[in-house]
């Protein structure tokens, strides 16, 4: 047990041993994580105990949390924590978690030493000119061992801040005054920190050394998971960043009442927020953009007034005062959407449709209360199917890249969109039963050619719907394998147990692992491409296979299912096709040449702090940059660019390269493959209409 070992080399920790007004749990948080820790161990599909293993790793993670790059905490620190290692079972059962609240004190203490001696260190230029290197990822680094070691450190990490900013042209003074309202806002933000956050960080080490999808969600938080899944809220209908201490709009969202209204602009800044038509203004100068984002938000119908300083306007300038009713607001750049690609064959132009898909989604809580026009993804997927169908495409791309996941049913609604009826995916749970769970209506939306286009950020739901279509043969996948996300997570209210009225949280536990209707799971290995595509994304750094605690690979026995009796795509011919293409279209032998331009900086833990070579690399790295792109423009006969200036202006043009190959094997199995000549597949590749036999 915990409680023996513990009990032989430690006294209880207390807060009581913080400084005053130090952040403390409260009687509702140990209560809470006494009930987290009961659901975590009843309900978890490992079934795994809270014992002393378990407790080292949460203990391990709470510190990975906090100093994750090993800055901030010293050796002797570490040492003074390590009796409390294998509390960390009994502190969640008892409810007893002082001692990491003890820990995260002492975590604020060292960040106001660093920040105070990161200003202190802005006082006088550094010395350009010695040959030494600064190691910017130490996440696999020794703590540093004492205060001399730790000066240093932090003696390199600002001068590479100042030198960092250097190299875009800024003076020493220029980079010092920047970098001086940067401590100070961080030194700010210390003490800005809620008891609220240390709770969520904390169960979130044990959520996580469980497996890396179970998770806690503050009340705060728990509402923008909500507003994630539905893709609404109330408010006004604003982006907003933190910005040198203002909160500034970033982004008017369509549709909202500061839209309709108009009079808030991009790069406005909030200074101040009034509830209904006289309430007094509160100033938010500094704030956290959660907490101003708190008071912005309000039910539909109320009225907020806010206190604008004008884009550009400097500080003591007149500020405007606008009122807003607040409403429902539809996060519309988070929904599906569609465009139509042209690829011209054999003189014949193909409309390849494309559905970009960011997440599954559905608002539950408009569904529950009756509303007809409740938003999700397979609705939303099937009208655009709809609009593409009556602009006659040839073909359909569904865009599945950087998409996580989502709402299990939303998967297998999509995925009945395409196929007839039939099983989709199997899932067992924490007691080994097994569910099949089904396409949830009969017949198919779109039966067409059919290609998914995935990278390793597509995960979960993501990678259910490909490898469905995948295994009944419907259509084919594109890209890069998949994130590997092959459990399924149940999101648990911690209010249901409370007596009280205060909003507990939430927790999401993974509670069963998806299998493909072949038995495969997609835990670890995710979907293999039949089409494989350049990606500048890192499967060694990215995936669940780079998670610790993620839970391993197997296999079920499948079930019986009905594979599309259209002819199967030539998989292995059209992967030759766009090998050969790819060898030949200039955008994409640019993306390669940059992803192993990516790749071999990627391979640096360093770098140098003498000016002068860091200017010399930066300056080598840019002129093979512009090369790259020069070679690129040549074999499209487009004028060259003479300077990386040039370049920065154009690149925001640049064409989603990986989505234009995509269309290139949608038009291949739209006419059909069949070889081509390298006359041909030239000029395919630099535009003009190929030849298909």
């Amino acid at each position: 047990m915990a409680l023996a070992l513990a009990g032989s080399v430690q006294v209880p920790a207390s807060t009581a041993m913080l400084p005053a007004g130090s952040i403390v749990p409260t009687d509702g948080q140990r209560s809470t994580a006494r009930k987290i820790g009961r659901i975590l161990e009843d309900q978890h599909y490992s079934r795994a105990a809270i014992d002393d293993k378990l407790s080292d790793v949460v203990y391990q993670r709470y510190l990975e949390f906090l100093d994750g790059q090993r800055s901030y905490f010293l050796a002797s620190d570490i040492s003074d924590f390590n009796i409390y290692r294998f509390r960390f079972g009994d502190m969640i059962r008892t409810g007893n978690i002082d001692p990491a609240y003890v820990i995260f004190g002492r975590f604020q203490q060292r960040n106001r030493e660093r920040m105070q001696q990161a200003l202190a260190l802005l006082q006088t230029e550094p010395d350009w000119t010695l040959n030494e290197t600064f190691e910017f990822d130490r996440t696999k680094a020794a703590w540093p061992a004492d205060q001399a070691t730790m000066d240093e450190l932090w003696r390199k990490r600002v001068k590479n801040d100042a030198l960092s900013l250097m190299l875009t042209g800024k003076t020493w003074p220029e980079a010092a005054d920047i970098l001086r309202k940067r401590y100070e806002r961080v030194l700010r933000r210390v003490d800005q920190v809620t008891g609220e956050d240390v709770f969520e960080n904390l169960m979130n080490a044990y959520a996580r050394a469980f497996d890396p999808h179970s998770s806690y969600f503050s009340p705060r938080s728990s509402e923008e998971y909500r507003i994630q899944m539905s893709l609404n809220y109330e408010g006004i209908g604003a982006s907003l960043q933190l910005v040198d201490d203002y909160v500034t709009i970033m982004s008017v969202l369509e549709g909202g009442p500061a839209a309709v209204a108009g009079t808030l602009k991009n790069n406005d800044r909030i200074i101040g927020v009034g509830q209904g038509h006289e309430g007094a203004f509160t100033d938010v100068i500094g704030w956290r953009l959660d907490d101003v984002v708190q008071l912005i938000r309000g039910k539909a119908g109320t009225i907020v007034r806010l206190q604008v300083l004008p884009a550009g306007a400097a500080p003591g300038s007149g500020e405007k005062l606008l009122e807003f009713t607040r409403n429902r607001v539809t996060l519309e750049a988070q929904a599906a959407h569609k465009e139509v690609k042209s690829v011209v064959r054999n003189g014949r132009t193909l409309k390849i449709g494309v559905i970009t898909v960011p997440g599954f989604y559905q608002d539950i809580a408009a569904q529950n209360a009756g509303d007809q026009n409740y938003r999700s993804t397979t609705r939303d997927v099937l009208k655009l199917i709809n609009q593409l169908k009556a602009e006659k495409i040839d073909g359909l791309v569904i865009d599945l890249r950087n998409d996580g996941g989502g709402y299990l049913p939303e998967a297998t609604a999509l995925t009945g969109l395409f196929i007839d009826h039939g099983p989709v995916v199997q899932l067992r749970d924490t007691t080994g039963r097994l569910e099949v769970l089904d396409d949830p209506q009969s017949g198919a939306a779109y039966d067409g050619p059919l290609a998914v286009l995935v990278d390793r950020l597509s995960a979960s739901a993501s990678e259910i719907f490909a490898g469905a279509i995948q295994d009944y043969h419907r259509g084919v996948i594109l890209g890069q394998t998949t994130f590997g996300k092959g459990t399924v997570q149940n999101l648990v209210s911690l209010d249901r147990w409370s007596a009280d009225k205060n909003d507990n949280g939430q927790l999401t536990v993974t509670i069963g692992k998806f299998y493909r209707v072949t038995g495969e799971s997609t835990q670890h290995r995710g979907v293999q491409p039949d089409v494989p595509l350049a990606s500048v994304l890192d499967t060694k750094e990215i995936g669940e296979s780079a998670l610790e605690s993620a839970l391993p690979w197997d296999r079920i026995a499948g079930v019986p299912f009905k594979a599309s009796t259209s002819p199967a795509p030539p998989v292995a011919a059209l992967a030759t096709e766009e090998g050969e293409r790819a060898q030949h279209d200039p955008d994409y032998k640019w993306l390669v040449s940059d992803i192993a331009a990516i790749d071999s900086v990627r391979e640096q833990h360093t770098v140098s702090l003498n000016l002068k070579t860091r200017r010399e690399e930066r300056a080598r790295m840019e002129h093979e940059r512009l090369e790259r792109e020069n070679a690129r423009r040549a074999a499209k006969s487009l004028p060259p660019l003479k300077s990386v200036e040039e370049l920065e202006k154009t690149k925001d043009e640049a064409a989603d390269v990986v989505l234009e190959q995509a269309s290139q094997v949608m038009a291949d199995m739209v006419i059909g493959v069949h070889p081509q000549t390298p006359q041909q597949k030239t000029a395919r590749a630099d535009g003009a209409p190929g030849t298909a036999d």
